[in-house]
Protein backbone atom coordinates (compact mmCIF):
# COMPACT_ATOMS: atom_id res chain seq x y z
CA UNK A 1 0.00 0.00 0.00
CA UNK A 2 1.17 3.48 -0.99
CA UNK A 3 0.27 6.40 1.63
CA UNK A 4 1.11 9.91 0.96
CA UNK A 5 2.03 11.71 4.19
CA UNK A 6 2.42 15.61 4.30
CA UNK A 7 4.76 17.07 6.85
CA UNK A 8 6.87 20.12 8.06
CA UNK A 9 9.76 21.23 6.29
CA UNK A 10 11.51 20.97 9.41
CA UNK A 11 10.66 17.43 10.30
CA UNK A 12 10.75 16.10 6.85
CA UNK A 13 14.67 17.75 6.58
CA UNK A 14 15.38 15.90 10.09
CA UNK A 15 14.05 12.78 8.64
CA UNK A 16 16.20 12.97 5.12
CA UNK A 17 19.25 13.60 7.19
CA UNK A 18 18.28 10.56 9.65
CA UNK A 19 17.62 7.97 6.57
CA UNK A 20 21.11 9.57 4.80
CA UNK A 21 22.97 9.06 7.86
CA UNK A 22 21.74 5.81 9.00
CA UNK A 23 21.52 4.60 4.99
CA UNK A 24 17.94 4.09 5.47
CA UNK A 25 15.32 4.72 3.42
CA UNK A 26 12.43 7.21 4.10
CA UNK A 27 9.92 4.19 3.79
CA UNK A 28 11.79 1.69 6.11
CA UNK A 29 12.18 4.25 8.84
CA UNK A 30 8.57 5.40 8.43
CA UNK A 31 7.31 1.51 8.83
CA UNK A 32 9.58 1.29 11.79
CA UNK A 33 8.16 4.20 13.37
CA UNK A 34 4.65 3.23 12.80
CA UNK A 35 5.59 0.21 13.89
CA UNK A 36 6.83 1.45 17.37
CA UNK A 37 4.01 3.53 17.79
CA UNK A 38 1.16 1.07 17.12
CA UNK A 39 2.90 -1.52 19.26
CA UNK A 40 2.12 0.63 22.37
CA UNK A 41 -1.15 0.66 24.04
CA UNK A 42 -3.36 3.10 23.39
CA UNK A 43 -3.39 6.43 25.91
CA UNK A 44 -7.30 7.17 26.98
CA UNK A 45 -7.61 9.30 29.16
CA UNK A 46 -10.12 8.04 32.57
CA UNK A 47 -12.76 9.67 33.62
CA UNK A 48 -10.48 10.98 36.66
CA UNK A 49 -8.05 11.98 34.38
CA UNK A 50 -10.33 14.41 32.08
CA UNK A 51 -11.74 15.86 35.45
CA UNK A 52 -8.94 16.44 37.66
CA UNK A 53 -8.26 20.02 37.25
CA UNK A 54 -11.97 20.18 38.36
CA UNK A 55 -12.19 18.14 41.44
CA UNK A 56 -12.47 19.63 44.80
CA UNK A 57 -12.56 23.40 42.99
CA UNK A 58 -16.23 23.72 44.26
CA UNK A 59 -17.12 23.43 47.51
CA UNK A 60 -20.88 22.73 48.60
CA UNK A 61 -22.55 20.30 51.34
CA UNK A 62 -21.75 16.86 51.33
CA UNK A 63 -25.00 15.55 51.32
CA UNK A 64 -26.26 18.06 48.62
CA UNK A 65 -27.19 14.98 46.19
CA UNK A 66 -28.77 13.30 49.06
CA UNK A 67 -30.92 16.59 50.35
CA UNK A 68 -31.03 18.19 47.14
CA UNK A 69 -34.69 19.28 47.28
CA UNK A 70 -34.68 20.86 50.78
CA UNK A 71 -31.33 22.59 49.70
CA UNK A 72 -33.13 23.93 46.79
CA UNK A 73 -36.10 25.03 49.43
CA UNK A 74 -33.91 26.87 51.42
CA UNK A 75 -32.43 28.82 49.08
CA UNK A 76 -35.61 29.35 47.28
CA UNK A 77 -36.61 30.62 50.99
CA UNK A 78 -33.46 32.57 51.48
CA UNK A 79 -33.73 34.36 48.06
CA UNK A 80 -37.37 35.41 48.79
CA UNK A 81 -36.18 36.82 52.26
CA UNK A 82 -33.65 38.76 50.66
CA UNK A 83 -36.23 40.59 48.48
CA UNK A 84 -38.81 41.50 51.41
Amino acid sequence: MTTTVKLPDKLENALRMRCAQEGRSLSEVMRDALTAYLSQPPVTASAWALGEGVFGRFAGPADLAENRKSEWADAVQAKQLRRS
